[in-house]
């Protein structure tokens, strides 16, 4: 993409866009995209005429616009098609601090299956699968929808068909019922596959459905509870735990001291939905402050700018956070007042 700048009552830059690009391309529908950065950059006036895109407004303003549109450009030409939630992430990855640029977050391929490429799509994103290589214990700790768990097990399939491991480990505490599960009904699968549905439902975007029968019957992948982690020594495996905040800290220590030889550990959990009984302590709550700082372990947080479910999911997770704010500030300003002052006496 060509950039030439003209002098003027305002900087007026002109961007040459390749003339094998549909415009429609980087525009988006009905200017879509074009729309939703100047929204962005108010101060910034695009025009697109043909394969040229003309940008007037302040040279700082302009210099973000052309970076912006020239990473469109290439995530264009990796083979993806723009979206408006693309766009949106981009933008803020822009007007962010981070080192990231939107194509290098948007074109890391983790792993492809029937024609579906599973991708990071936020920069705390990348930097989580960034530490998935470099660590061997990594910590993902944020809200539901962060594709915490989900690109976990991107990643260990990806270990899987490269063959760096030799099976994987995927486990959840049965807690979130409030029952034992040797107080269900049915066989022990029928017991354990409602808590760890979301695992073989990720599964099956992963990996062909014929192939996960035979992969699970010869022990390569292996989906059970917390429980049935005890006393093992998992070597040359790739072992998550999910919804980790359902863990006790003595769960907690339990599972992490299972690592073996040649294997990686990935933790998930949020700590805003703990589940445990009689407000028992979240093993997930103080692993933190025990190990971190000890070599190869990393915590990576995510947060509501990172959920990839439906944009109402990451404001109704504001929405919740600053309503357990509040509440805990109406708390401590209740424990404060003399009882004599207090309304509920």
């Amino acid at each position: 993409m060509a950039a030439r700048i003209e002098s003027g009552a305002m900087d007026r830059t002109v961007l040459t866009l390749p003339t094998d690009l549909p415009s429609v391309a980087l525009t988006g529908p009905q200017d879509s995209y074009i729309r939703a950065v100047e929204s962005a950059f108010p101060e910034v006036a695009i025009t697109v005429r043909g394969n040229e895109v003309i940008l007037r407004g302040p040279i700082d303003s302009i210099e973000r616009v052309k970076k912006l549109l020239g990473n469109f450009l290439a995530v264009i030409r990796s083979g993806q098609m723009l979206s408006d939630d693309a766009v949106r992430r981009s933008i803020a990855m822009i007007l962010g601090d981070g080192n990231e640029t939107p194509a290098e977050v948007l074109t890391l391929n983790i792993l492809s299956n029937r024609g579906k490429t599973i991708r990071p799509k936020t920069v705390n994103q990348k930097r989580y699968v960034d530490a998935i290589d470099r660590h061997t214990v990594t910590f993902g700790i944020g809200p539901a929808g962060t594709g915490k768990t989900y690109l976990a097990m991107a990643k260990a399939v990806q270990a899987l068909q490269s063959k760096q491991i030799n099976r994987i480990i995927l486990t959840r505490p049965a807690v979130e019922a409030g029952e034992r599960l040797g107080f269900l009904p049915g066989t022990l699968h029928e017991k354990i596959d409602p808590y760890l549905r979301p695992l073989f439902d990720a599964l099956h975007d992963m990996l062909d459905p014929d192939a996960i029968p035979r992969l699970m019957s010869s022990g390569t992948i292996e989906v059970a509870p917390l429980a049935y982690m005890r006393g093992r020594t998992l070597n040359d495996s790739f072992i998550i735990l999910d919804e980790a905040q359902n863990t006790s800290p003595e769960q907690m220590k339990m599972f992490l001291t299972r690592l073996g030889f040649g294997s990686k550990m990935i933790v998930t959990g949020d700590i805003t939905q703990i589940d445990l009984p009689n407000h028992q302590q979240s093993g997930l709550e103080i692993v933190r402050e025990i190990i971190e700082g000890i070599d190869d372990i990393a915590f990576m947080d995510l947060t509501s700018e990172d959920v990839v479910r439906h944009r109402l999911v990451s404001d109704i997770v504001d929405a919740y956070g600053r309503f357990d704010a509040g509440v805990g500030n109406r708390t401590a300003r209740r424990a404060q007042k003399p009882r004599s002052l207090r309304s509920d006496r």
